[in-house]
């Protein structure tokens, strides 16, 4: 996927679009209220050299400086929306718009600048840098991750082997995670993630890696959560994936919520506007 483009609407080989099941939606899970958030990033530092501490007199004229400038920059602005129980809700837009920072303030690890986030529950937040510890062995951090999501000892050693399974690892279970490949981690965050069935998923970029086969496991997993009446946010730059998972769809835009509609309604909106932005930046015709 190149970054010009900034989306991808091709499925991987093996792969094939159904049609997302609608259904009955329950209660109101996640409530967003006209939420802001604000980054700020300090200027460059003044003089000074990478692994050596000032000196006393310097840090003294250092003192009487100036202090380097201060950047707001505003990665939300305003987003206010609501989700229900057995929804499965798309968060679509290029680099910079704001997706992932909405879903960790939602998920609870990010506190908005000013509005308001309400959960009906706590969110579980799967994504490509979930922490996983590089020295520990795959079945350790399958023990970790389990007690930290609840579990206790006794359940999680019962879920072990499932874990492994659904990750396709193998021998590897048994040797450190710095042994693995990228591929095997992300399948593993997901595999521990997903021991539970959460009442709020949300995946950042997480449903990528893979092989066919692995992709269509995770997919299945996804829609059981859903069926369950659980809700479920997902950040992708996959135009396909979101229409195979999502019944709905948010469109983000520079920090603003620019659209909120049926997945299928929103993704073809989305499109248009990626490559009308693509044609524009080559020069061509804007259709």
């Amino acid at each position: 996927m190149s970054d010009e483009l900034d989306y991808d609407d091709e499925l991987h080989p093996g792969e094939d679009l159904k049609e997302v099941k609608k259904k009955e939606l329950g209660d109101l899970s996640v409530v967003v209220d006209d939420v802001h958030i604000t980054y700020r990033v300090f200027g460059g530092k003044r003089g000074g050299t990478a692994g050596i501490k000032p000196s006393l007199v310097s840090r003294m004229l250092e003192a009487g400086r100036p202090k380097p400038p201060v950047t707001h920059v505003k990665a939300v602005r305003g987003v206010s929306f609501t989700a229900r129980r057995g929804e499965a809700v798309a968060i679509v837009g290029h680099n910079g718009s704001g997706k992932s920072t909405l879903l960790r303030a939602v998920a609870g690890l990010l506190p908005p600048t000013s509005g308001t986030i309400y959960t009906a529950s706590e969110p579980a937040l799967l994504g490509v840098n979930a922490a996983l510890m590089p020295k520990l062995t795959g079945e350790r951090n399958i023990v970790v991750g389990g007690l930290a999501l609840g579990l206790n000892y006794k359940e999680v050693q019962e879920n072990v082997q499932n874990v492994a399974d659904f990750a396709e690892l193998g021998d590897f279970l048994y040797l450190p995670m710095n042994a693995y490949s990228s591929g095997m981690s992300s399948r593993l965050r997901f595999a521990i993630s997903t021991i539970t069935t959460p009442d709020i998923l949300m995946i950042d970029e997480a449903l990528g890696t893979g092989d066919a086969a692995f992709r269509a496991k995770s997919t299945e997993r996804v829609e059981m959560v859903r069926e369950n009446a659980g809700t479920i946010f997902f950040v992708s730059h996959s135009l396909a994936q979101v229409r195979k998972i999502c019944t709905r769809a948010l469109w983000l835009d520079q920090g603003k919520l620019v659209m909120d509609d049926d997945v299928e309604v929103v993704a073809d909106a989305y499109e248009v506007f990626m490559r009308n932005r693509k044609k524009a930046r080559s020069g061509g015709k804007v259709v």
